[in-house]
């Protein structure tokens, strides 16, 4: 199918989508990854403030289906961000693409500029809390969504790379004129900001890892590889249940609170809307990615001053449902992994958080935002 073909389609679908009735939405859930994709027009990617008639039809489809809540589209559209989204647009792959960021200026600034990235199951507004932490203390703070997730492109082919990632990243920092930043990342965030400091060691100033994951080599230790097809499969089975009942277990150490949930909608709502089949698609290239690429052989080659931020009750592994319990028992033991990282990175500073899981930004705000101050305050802003 061509892209212009595709463009047809969507514009098409906008406008019949409203009058769809919930049985024809659910048929369309059979659909292959290439003839589900909706590209985003100029008007599907403007902000909306509620969700659309369209997408409030889909969301009483899947009420019947029984995974209940708002739908957003297919780039999230009518979820609202905590700050005005622009579009970075670009040419990668031979694919036109536009990378959804927030760029937010303090009132008093620092001369320093952190980049917040995100992990797998996030997306740039979860950093909410962090960035008025930020803005607040001075720094200018720039928080993108990566190709593939939340507000930004989902193509339908694409060869996903940290390298690739992270050459995006910079593209966009350039067009802003950012030259030297410090690079915050959380999950699978932080594989790519370890990814970005390799590649760009004179323009990272610092980094900051939160509870990175591939601080280990899953597929190594016997995780067993699944396939694209595999992942997308069970990508197509996403629902809020499942994602509550992940986070809860392997970022959260068990607890639940109502501030978790917002992000669990937000990731869930893709799945309930009219691009679920193209939203699981790049989740499933990415999953692929996350597994086949760890960044724990090249930890000795980052040069920047490092400061890691690690939950010690975070079990969090790809894979991990999939593997033997035999090999289940010996991935995810971030208290040794942190440990293992801050050895092995040259100039690095380990924090510990004794408590707390995977996400400790949510978990402990107060904690973990005097930490991360602290720490990029010990590295001079003329670096």
């Amino acid at each position: 199918m061509s892209f212009r073909r595709q463009s047809l389609l969507a514009t098409l679908s906008v406008c019949a989508l409203a009058a769809t009735s919930a049985s024809a939405v659910l048929a369309a859930s059979a659909a292959t990854p290439a003839s589900a994709a909706v590209p985003a027009s100029a008007a599907a990617r403007s902000e909306a403030s509620v969700a659309s008639p369209a997408t409030q039809a889909v969301s009483a489809a899947t009420s019947a289906a029984g995974d209940t809540g708002t739908a957003y589209g297919p780039e999230l559209q009518g979820f609202n961000y905590p700050a005005p989204v622009d579009q970075y647009d670009f040419t990668s792959q031979g694919v036109a693409l536009h990378m959804a960021y927030m760029d937010i200026k303090p009132a008093k600034a620092n001369g320093r500029t952190a980049v917040l990235l995100h992990g797998k199951n996030f997306c740039a507004a979860t950093w909410d809390a962090t960035i008025h932490r930020l803005t607040d203390a001075g720094y200018r703070v720039i928080a993108p969504d990566q190709i593939g997730f939340c507000k930004s492109s989902k193509p339908e082919h694409y060869q996903y790379s940290f390298q690739q990632l992270a050459r995006n990243t910079h593209a966009l920092l350039e067009s802003l004129g950012v030259t030297n930043a410090t690079m915050i990342g959380h999950s699978t965030g932080g594989m790519l900001a370890i990814r970005y400091a390799l590649m760009y060691p004179r323009e990272t100033q610092q980094l900051v890892l939160v509870n990175p994951i591939g601080l280990e080599d899953w597929k190594a230790k016997g995780v067993p590889s699944l396939s694209v097809d595999q992942w997308y499969e069970r990508e197509l089975k996403t629902t809020a249940e499942g994602i509550r009942r992940y986070e809860q277990t392997n970022y959260y150490a068990g607890q639940w609170r109502a501030n978790y949930e917002p992000w669990v909608q937000m990731l869930a709502g893709m799945y309930r809307g009219p691009g679920k089949q193209i939203v699981a698609w790049n989740s499933a290239l990415l999953d692929d990615m996350i597994y086949t690429q760890p960044v724990v052989y090249e930890l000795g080659q980052v040069s920047v001053p490092t400061l890691l931020l690690i939950g010690q009750k975070d079990t969090t592994a790809i894979g991990k449902d999939a593997a033997p319990a035999e090999v289940r028992a010996k991935i995810g033991h971030y208290p040794e992994l942190g440990k293992a990282a801050a050895k092995a990175i040259p100039h690095a500073t380990l924090v510990e958080f004794a408590d707390l899981g995977h996400a400790p930004q949510m978990q402990d705000p107060q904690a973990f935002h005097k930490a991360l101050l602290d720490g990029l305050a010990a590295v001079p802003a003329n670096r």
